[in-house]
């Protein structure tokens, strides 16, 4: 899945992305960008 880094501002493949809900119940997921090793985040249901 791919997400947004903030660090490097591109786009990137997320490395080992997992599923999360957030504090209101929304779905989400979160995982590791690639290059730098931040954490990426996206909103919404994981495909």
């Amino acid at each position: 899945m791919q997400a947004y880094c903030v660090k490097c501002r591109a786009k990137k493949e997320m490395k080992t992305p997992k599923a999360i809900v957030m504090k209101n119940m929304r779905p989400a997921t979160q995982g590791i960008c690639p290059t730098c090793g931040t954490k990426m985040f996206r909103i919404g249901k994981a495909k």
